[in-house]
């Protein structure tokens, strides 16, 4: 177990600028490398409070007032601690990734770079059987099938229940780790890992019968739904439908059925998706009741949502 990381070395190694490219952030130049925008940490309005000054390697926000160098961002965005930020910059120099810019960087966030790779390892002794599962209408079964369950082992996911991510090729790219109490963050997810380039459960969506997929948002949306006899159904892991999402999905079906909340992102979000979808497939969107998921629902309740939508598939 690492007791001790060089603070120093790290802030040096890894420059923010891929920090704000890992996490998405979308800012405009104001200057010889400064750049401005809206805050990604408190997600204010304010389109010019969030300041990068990427020669001297810090952030602040005039708005909430966060600011530092790359580990304060990384502590910031994830809401955890310094040294666990640090264990997260150190991953990501660990990665194949270059970190520091080259001179022909001339604009900063104009595309995602992938760094997601395939695990080598798998986490053993997951317990299937955890009392969370159940409370969430999962069953044991459906636990199995998709290797979700609980962790009592050392490192990022320590008790935490875990939940594999694969590519559309079946091959394991990362878990996420899902809270069981009140520890935050509620989710987890590895240094490095690009959820933005998969969808999960891809690659069991691609192998069933039909031209048709349901969209949802979280994971446990997508497990009651595959549980409730619907196979063909993806989680975005969130509510945005990406680029690299957009084309798995176009690739493979002709029409997608959109599942997402019942709230008021939710059902902005289905609009958003519908729209980027439309001119290239048949897009469908369900309706779900006011604030509430599809995780939510009983089995019977998936199955009469969605058959006006699939029976003719």
């Amino acid at each position: 177990m690492i007791s001790w990381l060089d603070f120093k070395s790290i802030k040096r190694g890894v420059k923010l600028e891929f920090a704000l490219r890992h996490y998405h952030v979308k800012l405009r130049q104001s200057g010889k490398q400064q750049y401005r925008g809206c805050c990604p940490i408190h997600r204010g309005d304010g389109r010019d409070a969030f300041h990068v000054n990427l020669a001297r390697n810090i952030f602040h926000c005039f708005a909430c007032g966060a600011g530092g160098t790359v580990l304060d961002f990384v502590a910031a965005m994830e809401r955890c601690s310094l040294f666990e930020a640090a264990q997260k910059l150190q991953a990501l120099t660990c990665s194949s990734v270059p970190m520091i810019s080259t001179p022909n960087e001339k604009k900063l966030v104009t595309k995602r770079i992938r760094v997601s790779s395939s695990l080598h390892f798998k986490l053993t002794g997951i317990n299937c059987e955890h009392p969370y599962l159940a409370e969430r209408g999962i069953t044991e079964q459906t636990a199995r099938e998709f290797g979700v369950g609980f962790y009592a082992g050392p490192g990022l996911m320590h008790r935490r229940l875990v939940i594999p991510i694969h590519n559309a090729e079946g091959q394991l790219m990362a878990y996420s780790g899902r809270s069981v109490d009140q520890t935050q963050p509620r989710y987890r997810v590895p240094p490095g890992f690009a959820k933005s380039e998969i969808l999960f459960n891809m690659n069991r969506a691609a192998a069933a019968v039909g031209i048709s997929v349901v969209v949802v948002e979280g994971f446990f949306d997508c497990m009651k739904v595959h549980q409730a006899g619907v196979r063909p159904v993806v989680a975005l892991m969130g509510s945005v439908l990406y680029e690299p999402q957009r084309h798995a999905l176009l690739k493979r079906f002709s029409r997608a059925i959109l599942l997402l909340d019942g709230d008021p992102p939710g059902r902005k979000a289905s609009t958003v998706i519908a729209q980027s979808l439309q001119p290239d497939c048949d897009v469908r969107v369900v309706s779900m009741p006011d604030d509430v998921q599809p995780d939510q629902l009983s089995a019977e309740d998936i199955g009469n949502i969605l058959a006006p939508f699939t029976n003719d598939d």
